[in-house]
C-alpha cells in the first residue's frame, strides 16, 4: 500500500514535527520545502495511518489517478485543484484518496467513524470526547460530514503547514463554540478528552489533576489583560514567543 511512497530522509516539514528537534518558535526563518511522506513520518499520523491503511494497491484502478468517480454520491474537486490547495504531492493524494474511498465509500466521513479510528489506536484509553472534538474541528461546514477535499486540506496543514497555520487550526480546536475566544472550561475540555484518550498506563504516569495545572499554565501567560478568556491575537503572540508552551502543544500534536 506504500508503493508510490518514498523513503527518503525527513525534512523539518515533515509531519507534526518532534519535540526533541527544533523548536517551532526557531524555524520561523528557515525555507519551507516539500517534504516527502515517508513510511516512518505516516506512522506519527492517525488519520493518515487509517486511511493509509486501507488503500489499494497502485495500479488496482487507473481511474483513481484523477480522482473520478461514478459510484458515490460525493465527488471531489479535481486532483490538480487539490495539489494546488495543498502541501500533498500528486501521488501523495492518490494514495490518500484511495484509501478514504475504501474506508468512506460515499465520499464523506462522519463523527462515528472519527470515533472508531481514535478507540483502535488509543484502546487504553477513552477517545470518545477527543474524536468529537477533532471532527468538529474539521467539519467547518457544521454539517456532520466531512468531504475528501475538506479532511486533506486540514491534514496538510496540521503536517505541512506554517507555525502559524497550525496555531490558528489549534486555536480553531481548543474554541470549542466558535466564538472566537478560548475559555478555561474550553482548554480544560480538550485537555481532559487527550489525557482520558492517553489512558491511565501512560509513562511517566500522568496525575488526574495535570490537564487543569496545564490550563492554568497557559491562562496564566496568554491570558494578557486577564479577562478570563484567550483571543487569537493573545493566543498566536504567546505560543510564538514561549517555547515551553510550543512543547506543551506537542500533546496535542502528537495525537491527530
Amino acid at each position: 500500500m506504500y508503493e508510490d511512497m518514498e523513503d527518503s530522509k525527513e525534512t523539518d516539514g515533515s509531519l507534526l514535527g518532534d519535540p526533541s528537534q527544533t523548536p517551532f518558535g526557531k524555524m520561523e526563518n528557515v525555507k519551507w520545502q516539500r517534504p516527502r511522506l515517508t513510511r516512518k513520518a505516516l506512522m506519527k499520523c492517525c488519520l493518515v495511518k487509517w486511511i493509509l491503511s486501507s488503500a489499494a494497491p497502485q495500479g488496482s484502478d487507473s481511474g483513481d489517478s484523477e480522482l473520478e468517480l461514478s459510484a458515490i454520491r460525493h465527488q471531489p474537486e479535481g486532483l490538480d485543484q487539490l495539489q494546488a490547495l495543498t502541501k500533498f504531492t500528486k501521488k501523495e493524494l492518490q494514495s490518500l484518496y484511495r484509501g478514504f474511498k475504501n474506508e468512506c465509500p460515499s465520499g464523506l466521513v462522519d463523527e462515528d467513524t472519527f470515533k472508531l479510528i481514535y478507540s483502535q489506536f488509543f484502546p487504553q484509553g477513552d477517545a470518545t470526547m477527543y474524536a468529537h472534538f477533532l471532527f468538529n474541528a474539521f467539519d467547518v461546514d457544521r454539517n456532520g460530514a466531512i468531504r475528501f477535499e475538506d479532511f486533506v486540506i486540514d491534514l496538510s496543514i496540521l503536517l505541512r503547514g506554517t507555525v502559524h497555520e497550525k496555531l490558528n487550526w489549534a486555536f480553531n480546536l481548543y474554541d470549542i463554540n466558535k466564538d472566537g475566544y478560548i475559555t478555561k472550561e474550553e482548554m480544560l475540555a480538550i485537555m481532559k478528552s487527550i489525557y482520558d484518550m492517553m489512558g491511565r498506563y501512560t509513562y511517566p504516569i500522568l496525575r488526574e489533576d495535570a490537564p487543569i495545572q496545564h490550563v492554568e499554565k497557559f491562562f496564566q501567560k496568554m491570558d494578557k489583560n486577564q479577562d478570563g478568556v484567550v483571543t487569537i491575537e493573545e493566543f498566536l503572540e504567546t505560543c510564538q514567543k514561549d517555547e515551553n508552551i510550543m512543547s506543551s502543544m506537542q500533546l496535542f500534536e502528537n495525537v491527530i
